[in-house]
């Protein structure tokens, strides 16, 4: 490959490594970068390739906000599990739903979700510590469970929606929900490495060099969303939806992939 088009992908990797950490939505700015750099790729190797760098700065963002911000063990075996386990039965299934099927669904909850965050000034401005009572546990374990293997069969807004469920109904803030999202889409991206890997969809030396610059630009964003709080990621939160929304209905409205 140019060195330009190498110096591209990394720069590219390093914002999304950013962006990923604080609220989601990397593949957003990595998967078009990878796309137009190698038109050439499958769509299967594209997304494959942009898992092996994902996963290492969700990695990266999930074991700095572990450092960083107090979760409950129970509750991370929980989400981690479920969300593991649905997103391989989600990519296992990939071919029985069509994508023309979901997003219209995904776009009106996206829709939804922005309106609701925006609307509620106070929306994850403050974080409730439960006892780990059963009821809490099942509810962690069902919305896994649907998310990942949303996340799976689709994928688009995963990290959106784990942030607003564990907002909604774990009572986090933004900050313990986007470190509460990263330890799942950790979980997600091992799922979907699992089939992208022994399937021969991964370019190894382009994911690990992108891998380097998306840990790097990782630890800038969660530096970024614990020193800024749970105000400056519901802004982040809310623009990452907003520009969902907009590419979900672009592709919705004019048919295209």
């Amino acid at each position: 490959m140019e060195i330009e088009l190498i110096l591209s992908l990394l720069f590219f990797a390093f914002f999304a490594g950013a962006i990923d950490a604080a609220v989601g939505g990397g593949g957003l700015i990595q998967i078009p970068a990878i796309m137009n750099a190698m038109p050439q790729l499958s769509p299967a190797t594209v997304f494959g390739t942009n898992k092996l760098s994902s996963i290492c700065g969700t990695a990266s963002a999930a074991v700095t906000f572990l450092k960083k911000v107090k979760l409950r063990w129970k509750l991370l075996a929980v989400i981690a599990s479920c969300a593991f386990v649905a997103s391989f039965a989600g990519a296992a299934c990939v071919s029985m739903i069509p994508k023309e099927v979901l997003r219209p669904f995904v776009l009106v909850m996206l829709i939804i979700i922005a309106i609701y965050t925006f609307a509620k000034k106070q929306f994850g401005q403050v974080h409730v510590r439960q006892e780990l009572t059963p009821k809490i546990l099942i509810l962690a374990a069902v919305g896994s469970l649907a998310i990942g293997f949303y996340d799976g069969i689709f994928g688009p807004g995963t990290g959106s929606f784990f942030i607003f469920f564990f907002i909604r109904y774990l009572q986090a803030d933004f900050l313990h929900a986007s470190a509460l999202s990263k330890v799942a889409n950790l979980t997600t991206n091992l799922a979907a490495l699992s089939f992208f890997i022994p399937t021969g969809h991964v370019l190894f030396a382009i994911g690990a060099m992108m891998a380097v610059a998306n840990i790097i630009g990782s630890i800038v964003g969660v530096r970024a969303a614990i020193k800024y709080g749970s105000g400056f990621i519901r802004i982040l939160f809310l623009i990452l939806v907003s520009i969902l929304i907009i590419r979900l209905g672009y592709q919705t409205f004019t048919g295209q992939a």
